[in-house]
């Protein structure tokens, strides 16, 4: 497949986190056969990355209690990578005995998110990685760093593009291999997305670079667009568009997994990505939930 425009990536790869970063937000309960079903038939629709959940304590994300269950419970697809959200070494150690392929940490580029969040500076943040990292170099797992707040902050507002700099340099020498930049509150327009992106890729190769974007202004796509204008290879997405950022007032959760890869699908560039299977796939879970999917393509496509 060749790209519609030579300026784009000619493959893509998508890293799936509605199992994790979508589910993680729901007020009802979800079974571990519902969280299974979800990402057995992502996995079917050939994603390369499933964030599968997280090991963080139950009572703060009473929604991925149960992951180790769910880890055991999946039918593993070879070329699949199972990953898993570790905030720190206990929760590090508990996703590896799970057989996690790959683990995720969470930082911030914004001062005050860090400090409402988990009560320390972003420095200090990072400091609480640095265990977790060296272990996981020994044990040969690879790790990806997740920067959140990159366009805007709901206590701070406008995002210094320096931070996010700062943020994601600091993970990229600590070990990360990959490193997510995450419009958490969806506020971000394509011309503070490139801006962005620019300055970060001159403390990280854009080759590892990843965009992480919510749809509340309805930005998602433009936006994703104007990283892949700029080199960035990597999409994160949520089956159903599921999730949401409950600090952002409107916040309508992920961009939809769906309709990034019509876009991808209409520019010519490689995913490996079934549209038909996805599309299932975030209907499944919609009907779980009891309610629409998000996703304007799997609309279009199922049946009244």
């Amino acid at each position: 497949m060749t790209p519609a425009n030579p300026d784009l990536p000619r493959q893509v790869k998508m890293v799936e986190v509605g199992p994790r970063d979508g589910l993680q937000n729901e007020k009802q309960p979800i079974s571990v056969a519902t969280r299974i079903g979800l990402i057995d038939r992502l996995s079917a629709a050939g994603l390369p990355v499933i964030e599968t959940g997280s090991f963080v304590s139950p009572k703060w994300v009473p929604q991925m209690a149960s992951s180790e269950e769910v880890l055991a419970g999946i039918e593993r697809r070879r070329g699949v990578t199972y990953s898993a959200l570790t905030p720190n070494l206990k929760g590090y150690e508990r996703a590896l005995e799970a057989r996690a392929d790959e683990v995720a940490v969470f930082g911030a580029a914004s001062e005050a998110f860090t400090r409402k969040n988990i009560n320390c500076s972003i420095a200090e943040s990072l400091e609480r990685f640095a265990p977790l990292l060296e272990r996981a170099a020994k044990d040969g797992i690879p790790v990806r760093g997740y920067v959140s707040c990159v366009l805007g902050c709901p206590y701070e507002g406008e995002i210094s593009p320096e931070k996010v700099a700062e943020v994601s340099a600091a993970l990229l020498e600590m070990g990360c291999y990959e490193i997510s930049l995450g419009d958490t509150i969806g506020v971000g327009t394509p011309e503070r997305a490139k801006r962005m992106i620019e300055r970060v890729a001159t403390r990280v190769p854009v080759e590892k670079l990843a965009v992480h974007f919510h749809d509340t202004y309805g930005q998602a796509l433009a936006n994703i667009y104007a990283a892949l204008q700029m080199g960035v290879a990597v999409v994160d997405s949520a089956v159903a568009g599921l999730g949401g950022c409950p600090y952002a007032r409107g916040a309508s959760g992920n961009v939809a997994s769906e309709d990034v890869l019509y876009l991808l699908q209409g520019l010519g560039i490689d995913t490996g990505v079934d549209l038909d299977k996805l599309v299932a796939a975030g209907n499944f879970i919609s009907a779980e939930l009891g309610r629409e999917s998000s996703s304007r393509v799997a609309r279009a496509m199922s049946p009244a």
